[in-house]
């Protein structure tokens, strides 16, 4: 019994799908605008999370001595900040190092050489410290501020020039979290329309039908029964535009990647959409339906009342 009236309502939804063609089109059309947007924030926010990655790990504080510190001094700060929770990774680099990657830098350079041979080694020493977070670069800057007398387990006078590059970082992430804020507001909006367009498409279909409703109702038809079929309608509605968002995410990826070749960091959109499209096509199968039947059901327990 109940496997009888569960094909009747799936072959009346599929039914009334097709009958009403413009108005189930509408509602297709709008979830299709909905769910490529949804898409292409998903494509979106991995670029930038690749392009914030990348800005990261060529970040770091650069910590420039004096020539005259001692590498026991040097070495004593460096086993200090290792202790702190911020601090990721170090990087020692001796004043001997330094002017060998000079000269090899400007190898080319014959009168450069020359002139570095004569007066000696004019570089000091060298730490790279990377942290675990952006937001962290300030409080290791300031932790070796000459002026913080706080620790006194190294000595600070040793330090020529602090240096480093949040700013890059604060930028990125300034922009991706605005990026995500007004994907956002776009997401929630176009959702909106959706329901509405697809809540007036049920609406409209149970109005149409409204005296083979009453007849439904008048020999003992339940609600959910009669609600069934516009439920289908509602799925079949957001699969279809599943389909038709996902292939238009297509040649979107191929347009960020001719769009952004060459820029630092990004990934190959092409292949990131390739690879991953198994799980977006499922996460918009998924939005679709939840769209559709959400609808439906808003419609439905209006007009079926």
């Amino acid at each position: 019994m109940i496997w009888t009236k569960t094909k009747r309502v799936l072959r009346s939804g599929f039914v009334s799908f097709w009958r009403n063609g413009v108005v189930s089109a509408a509602s297709v059309l709008v979830m299709v605008v909905t769910l490529t947007v949804i898409g292409s924030l998903i494509m979106a926010s991995a670029y930038l999370n690749s392009s914030l990655e990348a800005v990261k790990n060529q970040v770091d504080i650069s910590v420039s001595f004096k020539n005259n510190a001692a590498e026991k001094d040097i070495l004593s700060l460096k086993n200090t900040l290792a202790t702190l929770a911020e601090v990721k990774n170090i990087q020692y680099i001796s004043s001997a190092q330094e002017l060998a990657d000079f000269k090899e830098r400007h190898k080319d350079n014959s009168l450069l050489i020359q002139s570095l041979d004569e007066v000696g080694n004019p570089f000091g020493a060298r730490l790279n410290i990377s942290a675990r977070d952006p937001a962290q670069y300030d409080s290791i800057a300031r932790f070796l501020d000459p002026a913080q007398d706080s620790d006194s387990s190294f000595n600070r006078d040793i330090i020529d020039q602090v240096t480093y590059k949040k700013d890059i970082v604060d930028r990125l992430i300034s922009i991706i979290s605005t990026s995500k804020k007004v994907g956002f507001v776009v997401s929630m909006l176009l959702i909106f329309m959706s329901i509405l367009v697809t809540f007036n498409t049920v609406s409209l279909a149970i109005y149409s039908s409204r005296e083979e409703i009453s007849v439904m109702k008048l020999v003992g038809a339940s609600n959910n029964y009669i609600s069934g079929p516009f439920m289908v309608e509602g799925v079949i509605a957001g699969s279809v535009s599943a389909f038709f968002a996902i292939a238009l995410l297509y040649p979107l990826a191929l347009w960020i990647k001719s769009t952004t070749l060459g820029v630092y960091g990004g990934i190959n959109m092409v292949a990131y959409y390739l690879d991953n499209f198994v799980q977006i096509f499922f996460v918009l199968l998924g939005a679709g339906i939840i769209l559709g039947v959400i609808s439906s059901l808003l419609a439905a327990r209006r007009y079926l009342k």
